[in-house]
């Protein structure tokens, strides 16, 4: 000890200078020298330490394989880093432990071996690397997709694991790539476009949303978050993606929830308008269609107590046809009327069978014939004479008769109706052909609506009931209601019946 006790003013010129703590030891583990900077380190007080074994700075769980290492160390008589692959600790003069590094070197003076120990305090050290390491386990952990890639080539420098098992790339193929290569709606100069105000400095961070594209092909939309940082002495950018796959279908799911309910709204909304515009042409029509009858029968009945002579017996006669006609139409109003109840309550009973189609006409044609006007003519189909049908007799008759009666209501005197029969592989048509005032173009897509009535009919009697309940019982009973029609140059409507009905009589 004596030798650095003799060279000591050398010794501290030399050591002080060094900010690493320095220790020497004989081969006893002795410590015969040290440094301001280890004694500071360890907590000592200037040559506090000489004279001391190195166990003492070295913490109790250690002090077995200790002894070992260094007499190997010793015999091997070579410089290295001490605990290599190792996490070695000091203990301070106050128990206090802490993580240290240390470079061993030994040498010979004046024919004694002595070990010089020199230590750094790496306390600083390992805090930034378990920083480090906690940043670097979240990066790798995060459920967001995390890139990293160079400012000036765009190559990827590191992507987290949720990236590339999103994507389906290794990190050693992304970081051969660019995010060109994932995102199919960029080109270069697009996506320099894009980048230049963080590139600029104008812009902190920038946030869109774009398409990602992966290994399969497949594609998925993505929001992107991208900010420049550092990277050692590089500049870098740093996109966090997050893939918003769900929120999109959450979005369009949502969209289209809110479309079908404002659909469902609208219709809603129209079949109230509808509803209230029908009560309205019901209320106009019971008003108009009552009352002009009722008039008429009021007027005839207080006429018939003025005839009282034999010889008025015709005006009386008169006045009584008027009653009994007027009467008839209310009949046939109400009938109407408790049609379209029966309908709507599904409480109509249709007795299917089978009878000759010309007795059918015939009837109608009879009963029409009351009802025409100076001049007018119902023509006979000429081949109805052979065909038997299958179909509720009395809905057949409804409907025929109401068309007739519709042709000869809207024709002029002096004219022809036409009934043509047309015999089909399937089905029976007839039709009723008048030359009448036909139905305007703007009210055709409206003739089978309850209660409607075209702009050009509107001071002739009528209800709007009549065809809305002929192609209701038609096309419960399969059959069908159609027409064709011409203002001023007449109409034609058709009725189509099945040859063979399917339905069980009731």
């Amino acid at each position: 000890m004596h030798v650095f006790q003799k060279n000591s003013n050398i010794f501290n010129l030399l050591s002080e200078g060094i900010s690493e703590g320095i220790i020497v030891v004989n081969i006893d583990q002795t410590i015969v020298a040290t440094n301001s900077s280890a004694e500071e380190m360890f907590g000592y007080e200037k040559d506090e330490l000489i004279g001391q074994s190195l166990e003492q700075l070295i913490p109790n769980r250690f002090h077995n394989k200790h002894d070992h290492h260094v007499q190997e160390f010793i015999n091997k008589s070579e410089k290295r880093t001490m605990g290599q692959g190792l996490e070695l600790f000091g203990i301070k003069k106050n128990g206090e432990e802490f993580p240290l590094e240390a470079g061993l070197n030994p040498f010979e003076l004046y024919g004694n071996t002595y070990v010089m120990a020199l230590t750094i305090d790496i306390t600083e050290r390992k805090i930034k690397e378990k920083e480090l390491s906690h940043w670097a386990r979240i990066f790798d952990e995060s459920l967001n997709e995390i890139y990293v890639f160079d400012t000036t080539t765009l190559l990827f420098l590191n992507v987290n694991k949720e990236a590339q098992r999103n994507l389906g790339y290794s990190l050693e193929e992304l970081k051969k790539m660019s995010p060109l290569d994932i995102k199919p709606d960029y080109d270069l100069p697009k996506f320099r476009k894009l980048v230049k105000p963080l590139v600029d400095g104008g812009e902190s961070k920038i946030e869109f949303e774009t398409t990602h594209a992966r290994r399969d092909g497949t594609l998925y939309p993505s929001e992107v978050h991208l900010q420049i940082s550092k990277m050692g002495a590089n500049t870098v950018f740093v996109a966090f993606i997050l893939d918003i796959t769900e929120r999109k279908e959450y979005t369009q799911n949502l969209e289209k929830t809110v479309q079908e309910r404002t659909k469902q709204l609208m219709e809603a909304l129209a079949k109230e308008k509808e509803l209230n515009e029908l009560k309205t042409r019901f209320l106009s029509l019971v008003s108009h269609e009552f009352k002009t009858p009722l008039s008429s029968i009021l007027t005839s009945v207080t006429l018939l107590g003025k005839y009282t002579e034999t010889a008025q017996q015709d005006k009386r006669e008169k006045h009584v046809n008027t009653i009994r006609n007027k009467v008839k139409y209310l009949d046939t109003i109400l009938n109407d009327f408790l049609s379209v109840e029966k309908l709507e309550s599904g409480k109509v009973n249709y007795k299917i069978e089978e009878f000759p189609l010309s007795k059918l006409i015939n009837k109608v044609i009879y009963d029409s014939n009351f009802l025409l006007k100076s001049g007018q003519r119902i023509n006979y189909p000429s081949n109805a004479d052979d065909i038997c049908v299958q179909f509720d007799e009395k809905t057949f008759e409804l409907v025929l008769s109401n068309l007739v009666h519709n042709a000869i209501k809207y024709s002029p005197e002096d004219c022809i109706i036409d009934l043509l029969v047309k015999n089909y592989n399937e089905t029976i048509e007839i039709q009723v052909v008048d030359k009448g005032i036909g139905i305007p173009d703007s009210d055709q897509r409206h003739i089978f609506d309850r209660y409607f009535r075209a702009k050009n009919a509107l001071l002739t009697q009528g209800t709007g009931i009549g065809l809305n309940i002929a192609k209701q019982h038609l096309e419960n009973l399969g059959g069908k209601l159609a027409f064709k029609s011409e203002e001023n140059n007449g109409s034609t409507f058709s009725v189509f019946i099945p040859k063979e009905h399917k339905m069980d009589s009731e």
